[in-house]
């Protein structure tokens, strides 16, 4: 009888962990966002958390955290009990670029310390300028600039961010010389600048500043979209204004503390999938111009930001640019 006893309290005591994972999550989730209010990256936060909240029975809330070009998420979020209850919504930026630029700032490394859930949705950006702003197309921006090189300013969500990066990428390529103004907040700062006439011209994304191009208050040069979209079809294409391949269709995507349980991940994968594939989501998704691509098992967005993270590397040494 004692050993009965003794083999049920065992196997009680081993089952407790996966017991505990099927009851996930069994109290608020936490999910960090690396930049301020406004931006792409805060939109669909705060989109994903208010589904997940409804699919598994839980608050899932959004907390802001700004700064260090998204440094300060990424440290915390790895930083944080690989339990499922601190989550992150990163992107290009934060989980391929920083690794490579800020390698020697960083107390973390995003791709060995992080782990990958699922990628969430796809943006095309924009060349886009403000309404003062007299080039009304990329070649009299190009020639506008070479008259009088670093009189033209550009504005970014950061040092190293994509925004950044893909500026850098046409300015080589167009042999021109833009001045940079980063901004720690990400694209939610970006537009307030354009709109106050403080930056002429960005690479942005479509989601953040498509109501502004559709009011008259900012001007769109040229999209990274692949064709002219429906919504801008009077627009170029990159390609189509003689500048192919320039430009980051962004994508956003949930990451978790590396060591996370696998069936917490695998849970949380599924809720996305649930959340974000319901028809009414993906279209009104679509009206902010995101585009749902959810990827199909955590590993394969986990292999998409390695393959991502090197090539970013190899663009940052081939143009050597440093972040300092």
């Amino acid at each position: 009888m004692k050993i009965r006893t003794w083999l049920f309290c065992l196997l009680a005591a081993l089952a407790l962990p996966a017991a505990a994972q099927d009851a996930y999550p069994s109290k608020p989730v936490k999910i960090l966002v690396p930049y301020g209010p406004g931006g792409a990256t805060d939109i669909i936060a705060r989109i994903l958390a208010q589904r997940l909240t409804e699919t598994l029975g839980q608050g899932f809330i959004v907390e802001n955290r700004p700064g260090a070009n998204g440094n300060l998420a990424l440290e915390a979020a790895a930083k944080a009990p690989a339990d499922g209850y601190t989550l992150l919504i990163g992107n290009v930026s934060t989980n391929t670029i920083n690794e490579n630029t800020f390698a020697s700032q960083l107390t973390i490394k995003p791709s060995r310390d992080l782990v990958g859930i699922a990628k969430l949705v796809e943006i095309p950006h924009v060349i886009i300028a403000n309404a003062a702003f007299a080039p009304g197309t990329l070649a009299e921006l190009v020639a506008e600039a070479k008259k009088e090189p670093g009189r033209i300013n550009y504005s970014s969500a950061g040092l190293g961010s994509y925004p950044h990066l893909d500026m850098e990428k046409f300015q080589r390529a167009a042999g021109i010389q833009l001045t940079h103004v980063p901004y720690k907040d990400g694209a939610g700062r970006m537009v307030p600048s354009l709109l106050a006439n403080e930056t002429s011209v960005a690479f942005i994304n479509l989601a953040t500043s498509l109501p502004h191009i559709r009011s008259g208050r900012l001007r769109a040069l040229a999209t990274t979209a692949p064709q002219r979209l429906p919504e801008l079809p009077n627009v170029p294409t990159m390609a189509e204004a003689g500048f192919p391949g320039i430009g980051t269709n962004a994508w956003q995507g949930l990451f978790a503390p590396a060591g996370t349980p696998t069936p917490v991940v695998a849970r949380l994968h599924g809720a996305v999938v649930a959340a974000l594939s319901r028809p009414e989501q993906k279209e009104g998704l679509a009206k902010q111009m995101m585009s749902v691509e959810v990827s199909k098992s955590p590993q394969e967005f986990s292999e998409l930001v390695r393959r991502e993270t090197q090539a970013w590397g190899e663009f940052l040494r081939e143009a050597r640019i440093k972040i300092e």
